[in-house]
């Protein structure tokens, strides 16, 4: 009896045709993907308000869930915070399963179908992304590319870590930043008066009263149906459809495809208030006594269309000192820096400082591992941070004008005077995402809080943070219901040992 056909087989089969030497690689890496996975739909089975789950139960060798329809669902006891592979199966009604896709099938709960889909492709392009890599190196990276390069599993804590519909095998290896590849971005002329410029288009991406639009080549073959005049080499970044040119700025492109969650293009909107939105963020960071830097946008353009965009972004390397090093937080654990619980609390102190700063000032940050940046001294010590993409900030305007700063002409849907939803931003960001990525555990996080937040000062915002479960993105229920808009949200406990800070 066969197995049926899987996206495991399909990235097997695919890669024996474009990249045989990478078989037996990909298939040495696909247990660790499986587990990897399974560990973070585990967590969310665990921790999300999911409306099937009746209720959960701690038992001597893990944890116990009973579904709506009477099935019990058992594993280990879930550390939410955790960021190792430690789940290699789990069982349902006794029958163990070691797979995300076929345990969300045997779910079997409204749209699970296709949500396992996507945790089998997650799966394989997961291991797919970790057969390419080189052996570790000691030596830091001299490139801010190279940095968000090293970030090979993706998303710490989404099931979706790596799911990437709509790429071929051969698209992954050419596009996808933790293979290293130099992708020719395409140069698409448009006539300046057909589109919408916010700040100040540069001379070398003009020809004559034409804009010279930069397209991923994903786009333009997918989308566009048609690439540009011309190319320009970049290197690709974390977001994927991010990419640094070298020696100048980072190019945010239109690239219309589901990338972990959802399909994020580039939108009219957020094109017309770019510069405003940079200048706002400039103003933020200079109350912050120099321990926040903001990434300029240089430029942006469309025409008139999500699907043909980009936005031209300062590269945070600029706000490097003499012997300084600007380091995505994602990429912090593989500096060993985070193995130090004193390095752990400096940075915990800095971040949650001036995070706090300015949600008392009346801004959330989206301050996870992919938008905060640490500079580190010489000696790898935390002294700033820069913080780069403010399109998902939320702002208060009611707490802007107590502090005296007046609000700018900014989209409609970041300004919110709900408390609930301001530090839901920054703490599900930060301490549910950032902060607990980089420490590894719910322990390590403990430690963390404890030793940072006492150093903090007093706030109703640092008391609902000391007092209330941490807000985090229920991930898995977003998928799981997709005509809802907007984010769905869980309570994770606080980490061990913070109700005594």
């Amino acid at each position: 009896m066969h197995r049926p056909h899987t996206a495991e087989d399909e990235v097997a089969a695919d890669l024996a045709a474009v990249r045989p030497e990478l078989v037996p690689r990909f298939a040495a890496e696909l247990p660790g993907a499986r587990a990897a996975v399974l560990t973070r739909l585990w967590r969310a089975l665990a921790h999300e308000p999911l409306p099937w789950v009746r209720r959960r139960e701690p038992t001597g060798d893990g944890l116990t869930l009973w579904l709506a329809d009477g099935r019990r669902l058992h594993g280990p006891a879930a550390d939410p915070y955790a960021t190792d592979a430690y789940v290699t199966a789990v069982e349902l009604d006794g029958t163990p399963y070691d797979r995300p896709e076929p345990l969300m099938t045997a779910l079997a709960v409204p749209h699970a179908t296709g949500f396992a889909v996507e945790l089998g492709h997650s799966t394989a392009s997961l291991a797919l992304s970790r057969a390419g890599q080189p052996a570790p190196s000691a030596q830091w990276p001299g490139t801010d590319w190279e940095w968000e390069q090293r970030v090979v599993d993706g998303h710490p804590y989404h099931p979706n870590c790596r799911s990437r519909p709509g790429f071929s095998v051969a698209e992954q290896l050419a596009y996808g930043p933790e293979h290293r590849p130099v992708v020719r971005l395409g140069l698409l002329p448009v006539p300046e008066r057909e589109c919408l410029v916010s700040g100040a288009w540069p001379g070398g991406l003009r020809d004559g009263d034409r804009l010279l639009l930069p397209v991923h080549p994903w786009q333009a073959a997918h989308v566009l149906k048609r690439g540009g005049e011309a190319t320009l080499d970049a290197h690709p970044l974390m977001s994927l459809r991010t990419l640094a040119l070298p020696g100048g700025p980072h190019v945010k492109t239109a690239l219309s495809a589901r990338l972990t969650s959802s399909v994020r293009d580039i939108s009219v909107g957020s094109v017309r208030s770019a510069a405003a939105l940079s200048a706002f963020g400039e103003e933020l960071a200079a109350r912050t006594d120099g321990l926040l830097h903001m990434t300029r946008t240089l430029g942006a353009a469309t025409a008139h269309s999500p699907d043909l965009a980009a936005v031209l972004r300062e590269s945070p390397q600029v706000y490097a000192g003499p012997g300084e090093r600007v380091v995505p937080v994602a990429a912090l654990p593989c500096t060993g820096l985070p193995g130090s619980p004193a390095w752990l609390a400096a940075f915990a102190r800095l971040a949650l400082g001036v995070g706090l700063r300015l949600l008392e000032l009346g801004v959330a940050l989206e301050a996870h591992g992919q938008n905060l940046l640490v500079v580190l001294s010489s000696r790898g010590e935390p002294v700033r941070l820069v913080y780069r993409d403010l399109a998902d900030i939320r702002v208060g305007p009611a707490r802007l004008a107590r502090h005296g700063i007046a609000l700018p002409e900014l989209p409609g849907r970041i300004l919110t005077d709900d408390v609930t939803a301001l530090r839901r931003k920054l703490f599900g960001s930060l301490v549910a995402g950032a902060l607990a990525a980089t420490a590894g555990s719910g322990p390590a996080l403990a430690a963390a809080l404890a030793a940072a937040v006492p150093d903090l000062p007093d706030s109703p915002d640092l008391a609902a943070l000391r007092e209330e479960p941490v807000p985090a993105k229920a991930l898995t229920l977003m998928r799981l219901t997709p005509g809802h808009a907007g984010d769905l949200w869980t309570a994770l406990p606080r980490p061990p040992a913070v109700d005594t800070i």
